[in-house]
């Protein structure tokens, strides 16, 4: 090839300086949806950590923090294109609403009214349905560069959820390595509201690895029990001298087979929502994760009274997500802070209820670290 040639077919090749450092290119995040245009928004802070997030479904795609030796690794499963979160259902990294896990036959009754939800999982309503938000279109923001901004405009009747919510998800990375996700919400009418957001965590950066040597805790004393469907009973347990105990941290797997203990069986692993000893206190952890390979820590702190802890067992191996990987089952850990699972039945745990004029707020912050 002649040097005029070897010029210009180097000018033609596509630069590489427009990705991410997680590898995500954003021209692969640009796509109609519902006539909604997405598109990939990017934090950066002074330390090199990273965040990407998309407007489909409010979800965060990567998550860049440094290792034991100081190398970036991404710690959240995700795809690297908004074709395949629209064309793999999944819930990874998205902002859930309305209603966060599980509603009993996606049935509840408000000022006596008895309404129907959709029914996606097991009998009943999970996430909101299966529309719910994490498929929707968000309209995003870049504020900063270290702040974004999600708006969804849920028309009343949403997935028959009543009253027209306007909800607001603001994500902020702070100077200390943290996740700041703010979340906000108004009514019409009179409503049930609970959102999380639902990343996939594997602290390892390396998906191919298993997440069941980490060690995990959580401040809590008691959890809620599940039956065989999922759905809590409505029962407060505590956790002592069960394997639902993480008051003295230990490794994820540790337990996580005793079927002999029913809730291990009824959820095939971890899939429980956890009754917060922090009574709300965004001061006190909530949750902390670590990975003793790569030293990568987490912390979540929650205005919320509950967390739920779901270790992957629905990840099968056949889902290939960034770079190619297949998320193995139990390859990652999710770390829900929320109202408890079906509260709108439960009118002994706190209320998910939003009344109009009044407005929704739920705090949660995930503070990433070195485990020394």
């Amino acid at each position: 090839m002649g040097l005029a040639a070897m010029i210009l077919a180097g000018c033609s090749m596509k630069p590489q300086s427009n990705l991410t450092d997680s590898g995500l290119n954003p021209e692969n995040f640009k796509k109609e949806v519902k006539g909604k245009q997405t598109q990939l928004f990017v934090m950066k802070n002074k330390k090199g950590m990273e965040v990407c997030i998309t407007n489909f479904g409010g979800r965060i795609v990567s998550i860049m923090v440094p290792d034991k030796n100081g190398k970036m690794q991404d710690v959240v499963l995700g795809f690297d294109s908004v074709a395949d979160y629209v064309k793999i259902p999944s819930d990874f990294g998205s902002a859930i609403g309305r209603y966060a896990n599980r509603i009993n036959k996606g049935q509840f009754k408000l000022d006596g009214k008895l309404i129907q939800l959709p029914i996606n999982n097991f009998g009943h309503c999970l996430h909101g349905g299966p529309q719910g938000w994490q498929y929707q279109v968000y309209e995003g923001t870049q504020v900063n560069d270290t702040t974004i901004k999600m708006v969804r405009h849920s028309p009343d009747g949403d997935m028959n959820f009543p009253g027209a919510v306007t909800a607001t998800v603001t994500y902020t990375l702070t100077a200390d390595n943290s996740i700041d996700i703010n979340y906000e919400a108004t009514s019409t009418k009179k409503t049930i509201i609970n959102m999380t957001n639902h990343s996939y965590f594997n602290l390892t950066g390396d998906p191919d690895k298993l997440s069941l040597d980490n060690v995990l805790y959580v401040n809590a004393d008691q959890y809620t029990p599940v039956d065989n469907t999922f759905m809590t009973t409505g029962e407060i347990k505590p956790v002592k001298g069960t394997p639902m105990d993480f008051t003295t941290p230990k490794a994820v797997g540790k337990d996580i087979n005793d079927s002999a203990f029913v809730q291990i069986k009824n959820a095939n692993g971890y899939d429980h929502n956890w009754v917060l000893n922090t009574k709300g206190d965004i001061k006190k952890v909530a949750a902390r994760l670590y990975s003793p390979v790569s030293g990568i820590s987490l912390e979540v702190y929650t205005n919320e009274p509950g967390i739920q802890v779901y270790t992957g067992n629905f990840l099968d191996g056949k889902t290939k997500g960034k770079k190619g990987k297949v998320y193995q089952k139990r390859a990652s850990v999710c770390l829900e802070t929320q109202h408890y699972p079906d509260s709108p039945n439960k009118p002994q745990w706190p209320s998910a209820v939003l009344e109009p004029g009044k407005t929704y707020h739920s705090h949660c912050i995930f503070k990433f670290g070195i485990q020394k």
